[in-house]
């Protein structure tokens, strides 16, 4: 029996079934992952589990964690996925939730996140309150190089329309102290997401546009690693940045 994953179900007062649900498999796999010790799911579902549960995924599957632990200079990679549409919604909501001290977002339009993730904007207010540092950087709708990124993605809904859609969301956090957002042209090609000493990093593709680009997961182990490269690149184009408003509310 995997006794760690039934004593979290329990203690979240959650059947078989309620699992299944929140993780998109059928009751039976739920099942098999209770009653057979040694079946480790695939990583997509025990992130969800874990999400669902409020554990820790190497709680609940500790051979997982141990297979996948590494030494070398890539041991910050905790995931890769061919596209960022393949990241599990879930992934980013444990992430934005778990999140205590900095969270970045540094995506072109940072569009889908309100698409995809429930109440974020209240998220973010939440965070924000409770002394989170949030920070947004987005292309200018009306630069060159969005133009030109337009015509290279030609897709019916626009960048600069979902750039638009993120800076109208972002006018209703403007008065809430701890969130800023800039310009920056800087990003164009490589979306960063920071969540405290975790990190999505996307860069995107010739004739593609966000969803469909590789994606990295990563989480930071040591000091000039991976994490730290991309966080440098993310401050110096905040350094750089212009304001989005004129005044701003959040923290410079």
């Amino acid at each position: 029996m995997n006794e760690a994953l039934q004593q979290a179900m329990a203690e979240a007062t959650m059947t078989d079934r309620q699992l299944a649900e929140k993780c998109g498999v059928d009751v039976k796999t739920v099942a098999r992952w209770i009653t057979e010790a040694g079946r480790v799911p695939h990583a997509r579902h025990r992130w969800a589990a874990a999400a669902a549960l409020g554990k820790e995924e190497d709680v609940l599957w500790p051979a997982a964690a141990k297979k996948a632990l590494k030494v070398g200079p890539d041991r910050e990679v905790v995931s890769v996925y061919p596209y960022r549409s393949a990241v599990p919604a879930s992934l980013w909501r444990t992430l934005i939730t778990r999140a205590g001290t900095q969270l970045v977002f540094a995506g072109y339009t940072n569009y889908f996140l309100w698409l995809e993730q429930a109440r974020f904007g209240t998220a973010l207010r939440r965070k924000a309150s409770a002394g989170c540092r949030i920070r947004f950087l987005v292309g200018d709708p009306d630069s060159d190089l969005t133009r030109a990124r337009e015509e290279d993605e030609d897709v019916a809904l626009s960048l600069s329309t979902r750039i638009r859609v993120t800076l109208a969301e972002l006018e209703k956090l403007r008065s809430q102290d701890g969130v800023d957002a800039r310009y920056s042209a800087g990003h164009a090609h490589l979306s960063v997401f920071r969540f405290d000493e975790d990190m999505i990093v996307t860069p995107l593709l010739t004739h593609s546009i966000g969803h469909d680009a590789p994606t990295l997961h990563l989480r930071r182990c040591q000091a000039d690693g991976m994490f730290d490269r991309f966080a440098s690149h993310v401050e110096e184009l905040w350094r750089r940045g212009t304001p989005v408003w004129t005044e701003t509310h959040g923290q410079a």
